[in-house]
């Protein structure tokens, strides 16, 4: 599957060419961009478009997510008593080497699937 091009791309393929040309501090001066944006795209450039593509800066994991054996501990807890509290779950699961917060066990059981939702009550 192939990225299509977008103008930014395009923009900076026109740049890089432009910089390999004649210089740094003329783009610089010519297109009116730092040098160290240059100098910035000029590192990720491998004379294709797709090298000029924004990456994201999303971190591939977090330090303190839940690991996949807490979530197995939540959602064997929660399959062995559903009327459990969310506090009281969250101290059985303490005195099992459960390490985080109650409000990450309530966003993490929302997740799941294993929170009870209130009914509202109808009335008519």
């Amino acid at each position: 599957m192939r990225k299509s091009v977008t103008q930014d791309m395009a923009y900076r393929q026109s740049l890089m060419k432009y910089a390999e040309k004649y210089g740094v501090s003329r783009t610089s001066r010519k297109y009116n961009r730092s040098r160290s944006y240059i100098y910035f795209w000029k590192k990720r450039w491998d004379e294709s478009v797709e090298s000029l593509a924004c990456q994201s800066r999303r971190p591939h994991i977090h330090s303190n997510q839940h690991t996949e054996g807490e979530l197995k501990l939540i959602r064997d807890m929660r399959r062995r008593d559903p009327q459990l509290g969310l506090e009281d779950l969250w101290h059985r699961l303490k005195l099992r080497s459960y390490t985080h917060r109650p409000e990450s066990l309530f966003r993490v059981m929302y997740k799941l699937g294993c929170s009870r939702r209130r009914r509202r009550r109808l009335t008519h």
